[in-house]
């Protein structure tokens, strides 16, 4: 088999069937949908099973978290390649195709993204990423904040235009199965968010090129799914306190103590706003 897509959902039937309906038009032949369910509350998951008998569904009894999900569904996976696609995603005509054709024509390759929109038609900046190094990590957590350096999205660039990039998104990386296995899959220490960030950095230590291809979209329905409330926040700032533990303490101790303590202010911060 040729091709396996891989999508981890949770609590976001509406959206799951848009994805799966783009999917079943514009799906190659020698392909597989593995959609691996993280014991969402609307069972609605369960009827959705039914409606969609050629793509294989695992109803899994615990929220594994976004990456340990993955690992297992690709760990179940026929395909030469692997599509990690979000379920708030819709894809369209010439994605496949172009994936393909990209993928054959550059060289030493980890994994690849695309350049994705919103529900609006605007265009995600998330799509491409430089590694988050304490300036760009800065650069993105205050805006106010400005200095010499790589920012944290990547601008050299055009939303429409080919080439390397560092980091991905996790909405949609296609990558070959042996690499993705080779890399370790995502880092299981990470619940929901920085997963990504992970995988591509270690994808670049491995020797592995990075890839955008802005020709074609995708539309992600970027957050819309997603409650934002002290549960959210202690995720996503706890997968960031994670990177830079892993990848910024070794290196240089003294950075990574100032970037911690610029976590937890703004991590302070977002949740004041909540009680606001």
């Amino acid at each position: 088999m040729k091709l396996s897509v891989i999508i981890v959902s949770y609590n976001a039937m509406d959206f799951l069937v848009k994805c799966l309906d783009s999917l079943q038009k514009h799906l190659p032949e020698d392909s597989e949908v593995i959609v691996f369910d993280n014991n969402s509350p609307d069972r609605e998951i369960e009827n959705i099973a039914e409606n969609y008998p050629s793509m294989q569904f695992i109803l899994n009894p615990e929220n594994l978290g976004f990456g340990r999900a993955n690992n297992r569904a690709v760990s179940l996976a026929k395909g030469e390649w692997v599509l990690i696609l979000n379920p708030d995603t819709i894809v369209y005509q010439d994605f496949f195709p172009a994936l393909y054709i990209y993928a054959d024509s550059v060289e030493n390759l980890g994994a690849i993204g695309v350049r994705m929109l919103d529900g609006n038609g605007d265009f995600l900046p998330e799509s491409k990423r430089n590694i988050p190094s304490p300036y760009a990590s800065f650069s993105k957590l205050f805006s106010w904040f400005n200095g010499v350096g790589k920012r944290y999205y990547n601008e050299t660039l055009q939303p429409n235009e080919n080439g390397k990039v560092e980091i991905l998104s996790g909405a949609c990386m296609f990558m070959k199965k042996q690499v993705y296995e080779e890399v370790g899959g995502f880092d299981e220490q990470y619940f929901m968010y920085g997963e990504d960030i992970d995988i591509s950095y270690s994808l670049l230590n491995l020797g592995y090129q990075n890839y955008y291809l802005g020709e074609v979209y995708i539309t992600h329905f970027k957050g819309e799914s997603t409650v934002k409330d002290e549960k959210y926040l202690k995720n996503f700032y706890g997968a960031m306190e994670i990177f830079i533990e892993k990848y910024h303490k070794p290196k240089n101790p003294f950075l990574y103590y100032i970037m911690l303590a610029g976590l937890k202010l703004k991590h302070k911060m977002e949740k004041l706003k909540l009680k606001k």
